[in-house]
């Protein structure tokens, strides 16, 4: 079954009418959202992804939904753990924490935008260059292990390339002026710290973009789907972020979750890219059929399984480390930002 257009540039004006109301809320608000208020916010915005399932469903199928489902799960773990990134930004930043809504916002529109670009390209690709998919598939599971092992350096401690450049060639302010990014010093107008932050998240959102997209390509190919998978996955991500607050810290093992999740696809993908085969030099340009061929159904129990598994792990070595005293504390782990 294929999906009505009614309901997909139905569905395209509701999820931008919300994120354009969300981002006005905070214009007109600028505050520190409380644990209840963010709870409210982030079981709406799950519950509402969880309805467009439904429709989904029941407009074009249970593949379609699950595949859904399977995109949108996978997105939202990584984007959680883009929330690590984002932290540390704020903290060498020292951004004000009721300006942080405003700062995620913009971020969560520079990703979608960044996003949206990739899936058209990565969709553009694929319908005319099947072999990309080996390149995905390569691509995931480089990215899987750098995820899990990701050395001792601590990167997110250095400035990007860009960064550095706009702080030696353009006036920025020592201070914050709320959360405006031009202000008025001397009798001159000049950027804030804020057009830093703003550029050290876009950066962030450009390379958690470049795992993203390949990731949800391995688990379906309908444009409309990752697209949708990926704004769901980000709408509810600024109050989580006030939601998990310290929590964050205590998800030490979520990392090796995520490189499973990424690894298994980018497998996924390789089998996709083994059945469809039309490389000459790889079984004499001939389809490769005796490779498993994993369904959508077995991706989401696999990317289910890996978050639960991660996630109770980390909360039961944080007990047990709060039980034996500071002094048993585990070391935290090092993120490339």
């Amino acid at each position: 079954m294929d999906l009505p257009v009614w309901f997909e540039i139905g569905s395209m004006v509701v999820l931008v009418a919300i994120l354009i109301i969300d981002l006005l809320l905070i214009i007109k608000r600028p505050h520190i959202p409380s644990a209840r208020e963010s709870t409210l916010w982030v079981v709406f915005y799950v519950v509402l992804a969880l309805i467009f399932a439904g429709l989904l469903w029941m407009f074009a199928g249970g593949e379609f939904a699950g595949q859904f489902v399977a995109g949108w799960l996978t997105e939202y773990s990584l984007s959680i753990d883009n929330l690590f990134v984002f932290v540390l930004i704020m903290g060498q930043f020292a951004v004000p924490r009721q300006y942080q809504q405003k700062v995620l916002m913009v971020g969560i529109i520079i990703a979608l935008v960044l996003r949206g670009i990739f899936i058209l390209l990565g969709a553009a690709i694929i319908e005319n260059f099947l072999p990309i998919f080996y390149l995905f598939g390569a691509f995931l599971i480089y990215t899987a292990w750098k995820q899990a092992f990701p050395g001792e350096e601590h990167e997110e401690q250095k400035e990007g390339f860009l960064v550095r450049m706009i702080r030696r060639r353009v006036a920025i302010s020592d201070d914050y002026d709320g959360a405006k990014v031009r202000t008025v010093v001397n009798g001159k107008k000049i950027f804030t710290p804020m057009v830093i932050v703003f550029v050290a998240i876009g950066m962030t959102d450009l390379l958690f973009a470049l795992d993203s997209i390949p990731a949800i390509f391995g688990i379906t190919q309908n444009a409309f789907i990752v697209f949708t998978a990926n704004i769901f996955a980000l709408m509810g991500l600024r109050q989580l972020y006030f939601l998990l607050g310290g929590l964050l810290d205590r998800l030490r093992y979520l990392h090796y979750g995520i490189a499973f999740i990424l690894a298994f696809i980018g497998v996924k993908l390789i089998f996709h890219a083994m059945h469809e085969n039309e490389v000459p030099f790889i079984n004499g340009g001939q389809h490769i059929t005796w490779v498993p061929d994993i369904s959508t159904w077995t991706s989401l129990l696999v990317i289910v399984v890996s978050m639960t598994v991660a996630t109770v792990a980390s909360l039961i070595a944080s007990a047990r480390e709060a039980r034996r005293g500071p002094e048993a504390k585990i070391a935290p782990r090092s993120d490339d930002a």
